[in-house]
Formats: C-alpha cells, structure tokens, sequence
C-alpha cells in the first residue's frame, strides 16, 4: 500500500505562507522606515550656498560720463614750396623730429642766385649815381647863394637828387623781392614736430604750393569727441581727464578739458569738445580712438567698489547679505575704472556680495565664507 503525498503538499503550502508573511512584515518595516524622509520638505537638507563679501569704501567723486573719440595732433600741417622749380635736396626724412625753422627741402637756385646778384649791383649803380647827384645838388646850392647859378639851376640839381635816391629805393625793393624769393626755394619747418610724410626722391618739378611734407606735432594730443547738451552746463574747461586709448591701453589722467563748444553738431545734435592730453613720451598714437571719463558737477560722496560686484541686470545693483539672506540694493554708478567702480547708493554698502551669480536672487539664504 502506497504512503499518501497530502501531508507533504500541506507543509509546503504552510511554508510559503510563512514567507509571505515575513516578507509582508519586511515591506512595512521599510515603508514605515521611508515615509519620515518622504515627508521632508524638498531641498531642506541641501546646505545654504557660500558667498564672498566685500565692504565699500568711501570716496569723493562726481557724475561722470564716458565717451569715444578721435585723438588729434595739436597742429598737423601739409607743406609745400611757395614757388616753383625742380627739387634740389630732402634734409629731413619722414618719421624724424624737427625743430621750428628747420630746412626740409631745397629747390635748385640757380636763376634765383643769379637774380639776386643782378638785383644787387642795381643798388649798387642806384647808390653810386645818387652819390653824384647828391653832391651836384650840394654845389649849386653853394653857388646860387653866391649868385654864380639861376635858382633854376640849383632846383633842377635837387630834384635830380632826389630822383636818384628814389632809384635807390626802387633797387632795394627788387633786391627785397629777389632774396625773398631765394629764401623761398629752402622750405622751413613752420613748427615743432614729427615728419610723416616726404618725398622719397629728388629731380622732380614741383609746382607751387603742392605738398611735399606732412608735419605733425604730436607732443600733445587733441582728442575730440561729443556730450549731450545736458552735460555742457556741468563740464567745465580746465578738468582734469582719465584719457585711454582703446588699442594699446595707454592712459593718462593729466588730460585737460581745453574747448567747449556753443554750437551743437548740426548731424548729431551734440556739444563738441576738445581735451588737450600730454603725449610727450609717446604713449599715445594720432588718429586712433580713445575713450574718456568726464567728470560733470561736484564731487559728493560714494562708495568705492569691485566691478565684480556690480550687476547690471534690470539697473545697475548689488546684493548685500542681511540676516543671512540676499538683498537687492540699487546704486548710481558715477565712475568706471580698469577694475573698481564708484557708486552712490542711500546707505553705506556693507557685505556686498562679490561675483553674483544668475542663481543668487533677492531672499536666498545664504551663508559668508
């Protein structure tokens, strides 16, 4: 007789009961153990971010503008002989100083030499010749007092004088016009300065006042630029100015406002103004652009401030920490340096927030390295 499998089936079946209920059990323990973490605020256990603080610090300065422009030679001039004739000699060569009177080039004077010679012994026989008139007029004016000839005679011999030393003056004068025009084939330098231009080879004939040489001087600088006519009231001539120069990052603050105009651009509808700054160690090329800083008004109190603290997002402001938390404060911005800015704000800028980051919004907690 076969032993029954019933009993084996039912142990078998009572064990995976018993698993099942572990396993149930299990589940609970590990929902129960889940549910506080679950039930924690989003982000709340996530630190508050760190930031870096930086304190103003006080300063005198006024309302500033910032403005592009040209830099301009003080004098710049294009040069050329007053007369005609074919170029002799260059003494001075583009790129080299000259001083005031210097000769730069010189034209062949062969026929002006020989005119100024000519124009000479005409003086000469004029002299000569009213020597002898002078002193025919000396006899007769004894011998007419004495009787011995008509006062016809004497006033002949006068005016014979007379007429030659006016050929005197008349000789003179050629001999004036004949030197001038000799000085005339020797160009001088009208000015101190750098030559730019010149000619490269001589034999050529030039004609009269072609240019041959551009002078500059380039000691000191113009630089010409615009404001709006709001500001002209506030800028006054005499002011000093941060010029600098946009290629090579050359920059000075001696510049000088020199010119404000009355009459507005007719195009831009703006005030010109010139600012005379010092170049005499050549830091600063003509004809490039540059950029000022002028100052309008009074100086009056601000604070001194990192540009990486300024952000400029919806106006320009910062972020101070109060409380341990952001707080947005507006600030005029009055000046912009290489790596500071001057600001005015209602109250003196404590804890301000150094490099702000887009994610760094009014409110946020925050903590201070």
């Amino acid at each position: 007789m076969k032993p029954s499998t019933k009993p084996s089936a039912s142990r078998a079946l009572a064990a995976m009961g018993v698993a099942a209920a572990l396993a149930l059990t299990g589940c609970d323990k590990a929902d129960a153990a889940s549910s506080p973490a679950a039930a924690k605020a989003p982000g709340q256990d996530k630190p508050a971010p760190a930031v870096k603080v930086v304190s103003a610090k006080g300063v005198q300065a006024s309302q500033s503008e910032e403005v592009t422009g040209t830099l301009y030679p003080a004098q710049g001039l294009q040069v050329g002989f007053e007369v005609g004739g074919r170029l002799e000699a260059v003494r001075i060569h583009k790129g080299q100083a000259v001083k005031k009177g210097d000769t730069l080039a010189q034209l062949n004077a062969e026929i002006v030499d020989a005119q100024v010679a000519g124009a000479e012994a005409a003086v000469a026989a004029a002299e000569a010749a009213a020597s002898i008139a002078k002193d025919a007029a000396e006899r007769t004016e004894k011998l007419s007092t004495g009787g011995g000839v008509s006062d016809q005679q004497h006033k002949s011999a006068v005016a014979a004088a007379a007429q030659a030393q006016a050929q005197v003056m008349a000789a003179k004068a050629q001999l004036a016009q004949a030197r001038a025009a000799r000085r005339r084939h020797d160009l001088k330098a009208p000015f101190a300065g750098t030559l730019i231009e010149s000619p490269d080879q001589t034999g050529a004939t030039v004609g009269p006042g072609s240019p041959l040489f551009t002078l500059e001087q380039l000691d000191t600088l113009i630089f010409r630029t615009t404001v709006a006519e709001g500001a002209r009231a506030l800028l006054k001539p005499g002011t000093k100015v941060r010029v600098a120069a946009l290629g090579n990052g050359a920059s000075t603050d001696e510049a000088v406002v020199r010119t404000i105009l009355p009459s507005a651009d007719p195009a831009t509808r703006r005030i010109p103004v010139e600012i005379a700054v010092p170049n005499a160690d050549g830091r600063f090329v003509a004809h490039t652009l540059a950029r000022a800083m002028l100052k309008l008004g009074e100086a009056q109190d601000a604070q001194l401030l990192p540009t990486t603290a300024l952000s400029s997002s919806n106006g320009d402001h910062v972020l101070v920490v109060s409380d341990g938390a952001l707080q947005r404060v507006d600030v005029q911005v009055l000046e912009r340096r290489d790596r500071e800015v001057v600001v005015r704000a209602a109250a003196v800028l404590q804890q301000v927030v150094d490099f702000p980051t887009p994610s760094l919004t009014p409110g946020t907690r925050v903590s201070v390295k």
